[in-house]
């Protein structure tokens, strides 16, 4: 075990490659603001003339390593702490979060990406309180400020640039405490310095003997080489056979789908017993499918993988098969497409309106054109269904005529009285239909259509009588007609950059709530690769005061008005999650409150049957001008 009174001999390697980085001559420039670990030792490391190569190193020295390129891990123990002398090299880009990060995990030995994994959190170099310096269960418990301290903070802006992060290359302390019993990670660094310290830390490997973590260094777009540490990291020199493999691949695909396009969304868990389970991309296995992707209908993917733990060439190869479906559109549809539906002959799921809440949804209403009903229907009832009675306060045609105990109290409007032309029009309009429950035993609804001339089509219906406004139910129905939800926000393919599509923003009313619902779909790569709730002025004046909070999926975010917010989510596996994240039936609600204050609720059915809720509490704003908006990274939205 090496011990860090060796470190001296260790340094020589790094203090020469940051010299070359520099341009500078002899050790002055790590003069100014040196921990006190590295002031004796300065003048021998610069002259020296033999450089030792360091325990191993990270990423690459082009410095365009991806994020999670992880080094060796190292085990800590309970009470015990681990000491590592580290050298980074920056990327010149200045992008903030272009350093090293420390992933904290559970210490799952024989295993240590399979089951019973467990990630406490992961705290990078940087220092930026606007942004995710650090992310994970035991930063997101936590009041940040008590918690985390340094002697900088970041303020890279909307493109991510800090001219000071240049400072943090050279030699670096990283410290791992538990002594204390509970956990203190700590950077030292030349000109920065940066700790997290937490008084417990909660148990949570799969043998409740065991208490030791494993510590793992990352770096994304940056280069490491550790120099020296007092522990030694696990050994990883010993190579397994496969033994298994699971497959993951999209659920739909267009027919007619480029193999290629399929082979770049599979990956596979391939399971090689004590050594662990690693994960591998679509590009790395050999893939048919049966028969083809050249028609509509059930397919089998079948793939085999014949590399052993290391890469090398594998006794004998693991084969698994899946399923997905080849369709013609990726999208939902309601009704017969050949638009032979009967009038109710088809109706979409009960949405529950709550008092003082709007509930929006789009489609494209398509019609056989033969009279004006026979296109949508908006039904307005109870939770019952009970239709024609008390549980049936309204059905809302599309043409602006409607019947049901409420609506003899509504008034009813529309923007136009060339019917033939609407009617012409109707037939693959885009139509957003808006619905409010006044909460005061009224209903609202107003339905616009940006017909397929490309006018713009208005029916309103105000003051429908509601007897029971805590039970308030929409849905949609049909007749002689098929709506298709088809309203797409992003790249199909998953590959819409962050921020990189954004619907338009929609107003929430001081004392209300507004709530949209979407499919949401994810190229599965991290838990940000999903939609993203902006909460917002009417201006969209971004990262200033007009952001009040960029809300991920994954209940995390940022923003003007978010660290005041509590963020909470009924679930801890996040590997499941994500998985249930592809065609997850998202429900987000934005609430302004009016005191000053916004709640946003998002709630997930999940693609595995699920249920996942996240909800932020107490988000800052400015209650006379609270909007919201969508967007996504590496994911698309269908809204419904």
């Amino acid at each position: 075990m090496k011990k860090l009174n060796k470190l001296v001999s260790g340094f020589c390697l790094a203090m020469l490659g940051m010299l070359m980085l520099t341009g500078c001559e002899g050790s002055e420039i790590y003069k100014v603001g040196a921990p006190n670990w590295l002031d004796d030792k300065l003048d021998s490391i610069a002259n020296s003339k033999t450089p030792e190569v360091g325990l191993y190193s990270i990423g690459t020295t082009s410095l365009n390593a991806p994020f999670w390129t992880l080094g060796k891990s190292h085990v800590v123990p309970a009470g015990g702490t681990l000491e590592m002398i580290i050298n980074l090299t920056v990327n010149p880009d200045n992008k903030y979060y272009k350093n090293f990060y420390t992933v904290i995990t559970n210490d799952v030995s024989i295993n240590p990406r399979g089951g019973g994994y467990y990630e406490y959190g992961v705290m990078r170099y940087d220092n930026d309180r606007t942004k995710n310096s650090e992310w994970g269960d035991i930063f997101t418990d936590t009041d940040r400020d008590n918690y985390i301290s340094g002697n900088f903070t970041n303020t890279s802006g909307a493109d991510d640039i800090d001219d000071t992060v240049q400072g943090m290359n050279g030699l670096v302390k990283v410290t791992v405490d538990r002594s204390n019993g509970g956990l203190t990670i700590k950077y030292e660094g030349e000109n920065f310095t940066k700790t997290y310290s937490r008084p417990d830390l909660v148990n949570h490997n799969p043998e409740p003997t065991n208490e030791n973590i494993r510590v793992t260094l990352g770096v994304e777009g940056s280069f490491v080489n550790v120099i020296e540490s007092n522990i030694d990291p696990v050994d990883d020199t010993k190579d397994y056979e496969p033994i298994s493999m699971t497959l993951k691949a999209p659920k739909k695909v267009l027919v007619a789908t480029p193999l290629s396009d399929i082979i770049s969304a599979i990956s596979a868990e391939v399971d090689f017993g004590e050594g662990g389970i690693k994960t591998v991309t679509g590009e790395k296995l050999t893939i048919n499918v049966v028969p083809d992707l050249n028609s509509i209908g059930t397919k089998t993917i079948v793939a085999a993988y014949n590399k052993t733990s290391k890469g090398e060439a594998a006794k004998k190869a693991v084969v698994s098969s899946i399923q997905l479906e080849v369709v013609d559109k990726m999208y939902t549809l309601l009704g017969a497409a050949d638009n032979s539906t009967p009038f109710f002959g088809a109706r979409s799921g009960l949405v529950k309106i709550a008092p003082n809440e709007t509930f929006i949804t789009t489609f494209t209403n398509y019609t056989a054109g033969g009279s004006n009903w026979e296109n949508y229907l908006v039904v307005l009832s109870k939770g019952d269904l009970t239709l024609g009675a008390d549980g049936e306060y309204a059905v809302l045609r599309a043409d602006n005529f409607g019947w049901g105990n409420g609506y003899g109290t509504c008034t009813a409007t529309c923007s136009h009285s060339d019917w033939a032309a609407w009617l012409a029009a109707m037939n693959g309009g885009k139509v957003t239909v808006q619905v409010t429950n006044n909460g005061d035993g009224t209903a609202d609804v107003e339905a616009v259509t940006v017909g397929s001339d490309a006018n713009i089509y208005t029916q309103t219906y105000k003051g429908i009588t509601v007897s029971d406004p805590n039970d308030f139910y929409f849905s949609l129905t049909l007749e002689k007609a098929h709506l298709e939800f088809d309203g797409v926000l992003g790249n199909e393919d998953n590959t819409t950059p962050f921020f990189g599509a954004k619907s338009d923003p929609i107003k929430v009313p001081a004392g209300h709530t507004v709530t949209t619902r979407f499919r949401n779909y994810t190229n599965g790569g991290a838990n940000w690769n999903n939609y993203l709730a902006v909460v917002c002025k009417a201006d969209l004046t971004l990262g200033a005061d007009g952001e009040y909070a960029v809300l991920r999926a994954d209940n995390y975010g940022w923003g003007n008005g978010y660290g005041t917010c509590t963020a909470a989510c009924d679930h801890t596996d996040w590997a499941a999650w994500l998985e249930a994240m592809n065609e997850g039936l998202v429900t987000l609600s934005v609430t302004n409150k009016g005191d000053g204050t916004a709640d946003v609720k998002a709630v997930t059915l999940g693609s595995d049957g699920n249920t996942y809720t996240q909800t932020y509490t107490g988000i800052t704003v400015d209650a006379s001008d609270v909007n919201f908006y969508l967007t996504m990274e590496g994911a698309h939205i269908v809204f419904e």
